[in-house]
């Protein structure tokens, strides 16, 4: 087959995975497109072509969904409820002093945001840069205490 059959048909899996949203066609298309590219270069026989084609289009797939796309997870904890909160750490931006609320913020967001208001644990003094471990959910505001050194 000439090298633009393979580039044609590349093409056509590409589009194709507009209407398939599964994400695998387009890497059958871009094994059509490599064997197109070796095929311009080099001469083939059809069964070396369609070989190439399923080892490419196959080590594709299995790379996308063995290496790529577990790396693509969504790492927040949006949606979760508040299971996802409790244990978490984060740094006081805004120290709460009495009954006003501080602010502390999460290096990745929680339950959608990364700032959250706060209050300290009974007993607890928490300042500026302190590092926070969430212990409670009081209405709107977080609960924490003081995280000293490695301790979670």
């Amino acid at each position: 087959m000439p090298y633009w059959v393979w580039m044609a048909l590349g093409m056509v899996l590409i589009m194709l995975e507009i209407f398939i949203p599964n994400f695998v066609v387009i890497w059958f298309g871009a094994g059509g497109f490599f064997v197109g590219v070796l095929v311009a270069v080099l001469a083939l026989t059809l069964t070396q072509q369609l070989f190439i084609w399923a080892v490419s289009s196959l080590a594709l797939v299995a790379i996308w969904f063995l290496g790529i796309k577990p790396r693509m997870g969504d790492k927040t904890t949006a949606g979760l409820s508040r299971e996802a909160v409790l244990g978490a750490v984060g740094q006081v931006i805004e120290a709460p002093k009495g009954e006003r609320r501080g602010k502390l913020r999460f290096s990745v967001p929680v339950l959608g945001t990364d700032e959250w208001p706060c209050l300290a644990q009974e007993g607890e003094a928490v300042e500026v840069g302190d590092r926070v471990q969430v212990m409670a959910i009081l209405g709107n505001a977080l609960v924490v205490r003081s995280v000293k050194g490695g301790e979670t």
